[in-house]
């Protein structure tokens, strides 16, 4: 007999909460596949949109010069590296915490509360990485950065502090809304904002001569437009139903949402600084190696949005079916994401393999530069179907509550074996560019076959109880702000 989740699927299926009663009937294969493939679908968009816009601001802020654009595509990577990862990887907390309490929980407005006490966790953290940002010259100058490049980053960075609070709060946000099932929210925010920076950055950066300096102004206003547009849509269209309004519960509890911060900013920044570390050492191989590297990771940041947008959707599934006590469906749920990533991967290796000889030609018309993506993009083809299994085995620990078991397998994968592979094979077996990306094939097999193992050995049925100790805790804080209130 197969059966799939109850038709109100977003809604608590039991009243009583501290006495749920697991489902243990199988889910519809067809369609468990059909919701992940929907609700992935929206996330990629939506990502692919948000890389856009930096994309867009250094094409546009590039055309001041070399400097210029040297400057800006390294502001916007430190920014990755240091603020964004905060609001990517620390946000994952909710991807836990809000998709199970919106099923688990007989209160939808916990999520809300959720959300808030996100916004005060991750706005104190970003505080020491603002003062980073403003103070980060001598830091670039000490790790053996340019003058000129050192000052010029500092500046970007400056001027972008204002926004970033903004992109912190965006993501959130769209994780309060994900955990609802309301994916497509952030798509179409982006739809407007992506044509609206390019525009704006022209602006500021062309028309009103604010010049370099235009560049982070401009998307520091789409990053507050982008966060304005995603609460208008949630009062306006759909997603107010968890939210209850303000609460100083917010203040409380915060344990919980610490422990799955950390470990998340982890998983999410290993991945992200190993990348960084393969491109400051292909620019030790060469100027052509590191056109090629650019061609590469260029590409692999476009194709990167599928697999992370299957994450998103998968840990969001696999934790409303734990808030639901369907622990069958959970497991179904995240074995079938492993299988259509993987096949997604696949597809992609497949078409990157017939384009191979041509593709770098879409950058660059240097014979030398194409030849070399040429002979890497086999391997890159191959880190596609990992980067897939990888990311959605981490989108179900996420959904698990699971992120501290993700940074382990990053952090030795990528930091133990493939870093120190991938040079030994680049510089002394003369591999060069393809030997670093062996290294990261092999990190992203690795971590996505360990990955994988930990969800076919996972207790299903412990996890939903560790998904009720946590609302548990949610309602205990409740109870006694409830306690305080009527003594008062």
């Amino acid at each position: 007999m197969t059966i799939s989740l109850p038709d109100d699927e977003t809604r608590p299926i039991l009243s009583n909460k501290k006495d749920y009663r697991l489902n243990f009937t199988t889910p519809n294969i067809t369609k468990e596949l059909w919701i992940l493939t929907k609700t992935s679908i929206p996330v990629i968009l939506a990502y692919m949109l948000q890389n856009s816009l930096q994309t867009g601001c250094v094409l546009i802020v590039g055309r001041l010069g070399a400097e210029e654009l040297a400057a800006s595509a390294f502001a916007f990577m430190f920014a990755m590296v240091t603020g964004w990862v905060l609001a990517l990887g620390g946000s994952t907390a909710l991807d836990t915490l809000c998709s199970q309490s919106w099923t688990a929980s007989d209160n939808p407005h916990e999520v809300g509360i959720l959300l808030q006490r996100a916004y005060l966790v991750l706005l104190i953290l970003f505080i020491p990485i603002a003062v980073l940002w403003f103070f980060v010259e001598p830091v670039l100058l000490s790790l053996g950065q340019e003058v000129l490049l050192s000052q010029m980053t500092q500046v970007f960075l400056r001027y972008l502090i204002a926004g970033a609070p903004a992109y912190i709060c965006f993501e959130a946000t769209k994780k309060y809304l994900q955990a609802q099932g309301i994916m497509h929210a952030g798509t179409y925010v982006l739809l407007i904002c992506s044509p609206l920076n390019l525009g704006l950055n022209y602006l500021f950066v062309w028309k009103w001569n604010f010049g370099f300096i235009g560049a982070p102004i401009a998307t520091s206003i789409i990053y507050w437009l982008m966060f304005i547009l995603l609460v208008c849509y949630i009062f306006f269209v759909d997603g107010a139903a968890a939210w209850g309004g303000f609460s100083c519960r917010a203040l409380q509890n915060w344990g919980p949402f610490l422990k799955l911060v950390g470990p998340g900013i982890l998983m999410v920044g290993t991945e992200w600084v190993a990348f960084e570390i393969v491109a400051l050492a292909a620019g030790r191989l060469g100027t052509t190696s590191l056109a090629a590297q650019s061609v590469i990771m260029t590409t692999d940041q476009v194709l990167n949005t599928v697999p992370f947008g299957i994450s998103i959707a998968t840990s969001n599934r696999v934790g409303n079916l734990l808030g639901s006590a369907w622990p069958v469906g959970a497991k179904y749920s995240a074995n079938l994401s492993a299988t259509l990533a993987a096949s997604v991967g696949i597809v992609i290796m497949i078409i990157m393999l017939i384009v191979r000889d041509s593709f770098g030609y879409l950058f660059s018309d240097e014979e030398s530069v194409v030849d070399l993506v040429g002979d890497v993009l086999p391997w890159v083809a191959a880190f596609q179907i990992a980067d897939g299994v990888a990311g959605s085995c981490g989108g179900s620990l996420r959904g698990m509550g699971n992120q501290h078991l993700g940074a382990v397998v990053n952090l030795i994968s990528y930091y133990i074996l493939a870093l120190p592979l991938g040079i030994y094979l680049a510089f002394q077996h003369d591999f060069g560019l393809a030997g670093l990306w062996v290294g990261q094939c092999v990190a992203l097999f690795l971590v996505g076959g360990v990955e994988w193992i930990i969800i076919l050995c996972t207790n299903w049925n412990k996890e939903v109880e560790n998904c009720f100790e946590r609302v548990r805790s949610e309602r205990k804080a409740e109870e006694v702000d409830d306690e305080e209130d009527d003594l008062l």
